[in-house]
Formats: structure tokens, C-alpha cells, sequence
């Protein structure tokens, strides 16, 4: 029976271009250019990704640790969300941790192509988010200032993910392409 749910989750977290709507009405979105874009302003609740899925449920949305989504309030789909409003394509999760299983409005973009064979598939680059029934929009911003506080030893210049120590361990363990680091080295000699 627990499939049977996961299955049905999976099939409203992916649509169906059938049921595609327009909701682009109001909204102040920035666009960014990518396939099947197109601005969407939509209330939905907060809810924890793999819960939905599985109905496998942790306490306050998995706490930093689950993937979030929304739960399209129009028509009930479940929406991925692929990332904040951050121009070094981060995750949209610390935005959306506050308001975990509450009611909220969003102003984004959809990205990916509705009618793309049988699946629809669509994620959302959320901008920003407000509770219902409050005025303020708040710009969703906040993933690098969580990463910069939970990782204080790895400052410095450049892209984030060049000092995080979870992908420097990953790397030192794998290598550039996950092959090894004698891959790595072989590579590197054949393309001087």
C-alpha cells in the first residue's frame, strides 16, 4: 500500500502538461533564460519531499536535512524546488524551513517542459515567499549565509563549493570524475 502512495506522490510531484496552468498573473520574477521558463505566483504549503514520496515523515520537515517542495494549493501538484534566488544556483531549502508544513505564497520561476513526453516535468526557482495573509515579501536568499555559518574554518575567495569540506572529502576519496585519483592523474598527464 506504502508504494501504491509513493507512486501516486511521484506522479502529482511530476503533472502532466495536460494540466499545466498559467501562473505567471502578478508575478515580479526575475527570469533567468532556461528551458520551459515561465513566471509563477501560487500559494502552496510547505511540506517535506520525502514524506510526501514515501510517508516516511521526520520531525519539523527533516530539520535542514530532507529536500523541501510545495504543495500546490490550485490543483494539489507537488513542486519541486530547485533553487533560491541566488545567482550560484543553491538550494531553496533554508528559505523554506521556516514555514515547514504552513501556508505560503511564492513568486518564482517553472523550469523544464511541460509537455516533455510522458513525464511533464517542471521544478521551481523560488525568489520569494511570504506566509499567507502577511504583505512582505522576503527575497530568498539565505542559503549562503547558512553554509558560511555551518562551515566558519572554510572562508576564502571564490565559489563556494571549492572549499566545502564535504566535497573536498568527496573529491580527495573519488577524484574530479568518481573514477579515482589514478583516473585523475592519468587524465591529467594525457591532457597537458
Amino acid at each position: 500500500m506504502k508504494q501504491f502512495f509513493g507512486l501516486a506522490a511521484l506522479i502529482g510531484l511530476i503533472g502532466s502538461g495536460a494540466l499545466a496552468q498559467d501562473f505567471s498573473a502578478n508575478s515580479q520574477a526575475r527570469e533567468w533564460g532556461l528551458l520551459g521558463e515561465q513566471k509563477a505566483l501560487f500559494s502552496a504549503k510547505v511540506v517535506d519531499l520525502v514524506c510526501e514520496i514515501t510517508g516516511e515523515c521526520a520531525e519539523d520537515c527533516g530539520a535542514g536535512t530532507h529536500q523541501l517542495a510545495l504543495l500546490r494549493e490550485a490543483d494539489g501538484v507537488l513542486v519541486p524546488v530547485l533553487k533560491n534566488r541566488q545567482t550560484s544556483f543553491n538550494g531553496g531549502a533554508e528559505d523554506l524551513l521556516p514555514y515547514c508544513n504552513q501556508q505560503v505564497e511564492v513568486d518564482g520561476t517553472l523550469v523544464g517542459d511541460p509537455d516533455f513526453g510522458w513525464i511533464g516535468a517542471q521544478g521551481y526557482l523560488l525568489q520569494f515567499i511570504r506566509p499567507v495573509g502577511t504583505e512582505e515579501w522576503l527575497k530568498t536568499n539565505t542559503w549562503t549565509k547558512a553554509w558560511a555559518a555551518a562551515h566558519p574554518d572554510a572562508a576564502g575567495k571564490g565559489p563556494w563549493f571549492r572549499r566545502d569540506p564535504r566535497v573536498l572529502k568527496q573529491l580527495a576519496a573519488t577524484g574530479h570524475f568518481g573514477l579515482g585519483l589514478d583516473e585523475d592523474q592519468k587524465f591529467i598527464e594525457e591532457n597537458e
